[in-house]
């Protein structure tokens, strides 16, 4: 029987790729590659013909799952949500460890980008919160204790 061997990327598009990008660089993630996309593969993976996009690519420092953010310049993006709590169906977060919970909150914070939430402690053992980055994108950090 087939099965997942392992998780590769996360894709998530957006409207303003330089400012995704930027905001994820800013977590600590590194840029892999960016790269335009477009043709038959693309048009039949994606089901939108004659599409266009860019994507780029980042990895986290461990070298796991990367996520790559894209954005279409044909046909144009469709807004999402920006707004969405976590009840909302739907992909609603990417979580990343962190060394500093709230350092990383405070850098992310002094750039506009804002708690959802509060800061949370999980039985002494994890630090974690909802930060909500460009375009509505919500980012779990976690920050294990000990």
């Amino acid at each position: 029987m087939p099965s997942v061997r392992r998780m590769d990327h996360i894709g998530i598009t957006v409207a303003d790729l330089d400012t995704a990008v930027g905001f994820f660089i800013q977590l600590g993630l590194e840029v892999e590659g960016r790269m335009p996309m477009e043709g038959e593969f693309v048009d039949t993976v994606t089901g939108i013909p004659e599409s266009r996009s860019e994507i780029v690519m980042l990895r986290a420092p461990d070298g796991g799952a990367s996520v790559e953010l894209s954005t279409f310049h044909r046909p144009d993006v469709i807004p999402g949500p920006t707004t969405a709590m976590a009840n909302a169906a739907g992909l609603r977060n990417v979580a990343f460890q962190v060394d500093d919970l709230r350092a990383m909150v405070d850098v992310l914070d002094a750039d506009g980008y804002g708690l959802v939430g509060g800061i949370g402690e999980y039985e002494g053992i994890w630090l974690m919160a909802y930060v909500r980055g460009p375009e509505g994108i919500i980012v779990a950090l976690a920050e294990r204790l000990g």
